[in-house]
């Protein structure tokens, strides 16, 4: 009962929060979140990092169907659960005073739906059924359509529409191959939709390939990938600060998590026959967005964009089929999440301050708030991949796997990380150095309260920076597993790379 206790406290929570009087939301959103995140905490205690699908729960739901209400996870999901908890809290935190220029029926709904796209997003990493993983799938997209479009600024309505379009979309093409997936387990004549049932089928290479393509194109619109990114740049413009952490640090990554767990998981060789064609799109990806934030005015815009970039370095590592690759990309996913949370929050108490979003009218700021200036420098160099901090370990081990997968591919990879440090330091030096804008009041420094909102992102990145082995031990078994099921063995020299 632990995963389904961990899954029903936000929601519950969402519930409460959304009628208690409004003077109270806050704290009890808050109060619900922080036992959410213990919960989660008592969670990865119970877990055995020896690997495999663990803290399980299965009931029947519809028995003429095979679908269960099955709910267990692997280093892969514990990883994105821990993720969760522990963002969603500092998220509320942040958005404190935010949601108080809303009025009380702002921050009510706030912070009510913000624990609805908890709920459902441990719901998602923990399904092992796939008809449960795509109904709280889809689910995701309710209280993400209403932050988006309820919170933020002027345009956010357009952009929660093309924000919902896009993943509407992905999910009807994706519950073709759900349907697929339910064909091809009743031709055995025991009809399922568990993971592990599915998985032991021997589905032929025809068939596969277009399952995966259904699935594939779903989770690369989620991810998101090139080209059907263009929904990420628009949203985390015109949402809000805590909106946009939610759902790129968070939500995307659902997209990565399902390449490894439905396409290499249960389509083991289409994935394979399809890494050609999506090892090229991950490099476009990854140079495409690193060149467009480069030319980016408006903050948060760039970096929706650098997530771009970072998102085909998770993928291409999921799909050069190595150890070193693939754990390589879960600690990138865990790294990512960290990372682009501290920059989108102090943009956001930068935005606070100066009232504009716009590189161009910034300037000066670090000589009247050295430490808002600190942490973005340390996140845009998290962004670049700076050694000692966390996102360097995960990515030079993606280039190591990109280039004992090809030369080519390798030298590509690297050539982003030449564009990541071009972008970050650019908006650095024309948001924090030089003159201040004159006219303007200069900026406040950030409070004791801010500054312990970001203090345990920042010790994140420089712990998991030097330390990531506590990492790499859940990671590795995942990665283990999910080779040997698509046929590849760990060879001692990638071992030896971990």
């Amino acid at each position: 009962m632990t995963l389904t206790i961990l899954i029903l406290l936000p929601l519950v929570g969402a519930l409460v929060t959304a009628f208690v009087p409004g003077g109270l939301a806050r704290l009890v959103g808050l109060g619900f979140a922080a036992a959410t995140l213990v919960a989660g905490i008592v969670a990865a205690t119970q877990y055995d990092v020896g690997g495999g699908m663990q803290l399980t729960e299965t009931h029947t739901w519809i028995e003429s169907l095979g679908v269960h209400y099955a709910l267990g996870v692997d280093g892969l999901g514990l990883l994105m659960v821990l993720l969760t908890v522990v963002l969603v809290p500092i998220v509320l935190l942040a958005g404190w005073r935010e949601s108080e220029a809303e009025g009380n029926g702002g921050a009510r709904a706030f912070f009510a739906w913000t624990l609805a796209l908890e709920a459902m997003s441990l719901a998602v990493f923990t399904a092992t059924d796939v008809l449960l993983f795509y109904v709280v799938f889809e689910a995701t997209l309710i209280p993400a359509y209403f932050l988006i479009g309820g919170f933020g600024r002027t345009g956010r309505g357009r952009a929660a529409t093309k924000f919902l379009i896009y993943q509407l979309a992905g999910g009807l093409v994706m519950l073709a191959s759900v349907i697929g997936l339910y064909v091809v387990s009743a031709d055995t004549g025991s009809p399922s939709f568990l993971l592990s049932d599915l998985a032991a089928i021997d589905i032929d290479p025809t068939t596969q390939r277009w399952l995966f393509a259904g699935f594939f194109i779903a989770f690369a619109i989620k991810a998101p990938m090139f080209p059907v990114h263009t929904w990420l740049a628009d949203t985390t413009e015109k949402a809000t600060t805590g909106t946009s952490v939610l759902l790129v640090c968070i939500l995307d990554k659902i997209g990565t998590f399902g390449m490894l767990r439905f396409c290499l998981g249960l389509l083991p060789d289409a994935s394979q026959w399809a890494t050609p064609f999506v090892v090229v799109l991950a490099l476009v990806s990854i140079i495409y967005g690193a060149l467009v934030a480069i030319g980016q005015d408006d903050v948060l815009r760039l970096i929706g964009l650098t997530s771009l970039s970072h998102f085909g370095f998770i993928v291409l590592g999921i799909f050069v089929f190595s150890s070193t690759g693939g754990a390589g990309a879960i600690l990138y996913m865990v790294n990512h999440g960290i990372a682009t949370a501290l920059m989108f929050l102090v943009a956001g108490f930068l935005i606070q301050r100066t009232g504009t979003a716009s590189i161009r009218e910034m300037g000066g700021v670090e000589k009247t708030a050295p430490v808002l200036a600190g942490f973005f420098l340390v996140a845009g160099l998290a962004a670049c991949g700076l050694p000692g901090l966390s996102p360097f370990v995960s990515e030079i081990m993606v280039i190591i796997a990109a280039f004992d997968h090809h030369w080519l591919v390798g030298s590509v990879a690297v050539l982003a990380i030449v564009l990541a440090a071009f972008y970050a330091l650019w908006m650095y030096q024309r948001t924090m150095t030089g003159p201040g804008r004159e006219g303007v009041a200069p900026v406040v420094d950030l409070d004791r309260r801010e500054v312990g909102i970001l203090a345990p992102l920042l010790l994140a990145l420089v712990l998991f920076g030097f330390f990531p082995m506590p990492l790499l031990d859940v990671i590795n078994p995942v990665v283990h597993d999910t080779l040997a099921g698509v046929g590849i063995a760990q060879d001692a020299k990638e071992a030896g790379h971990q």
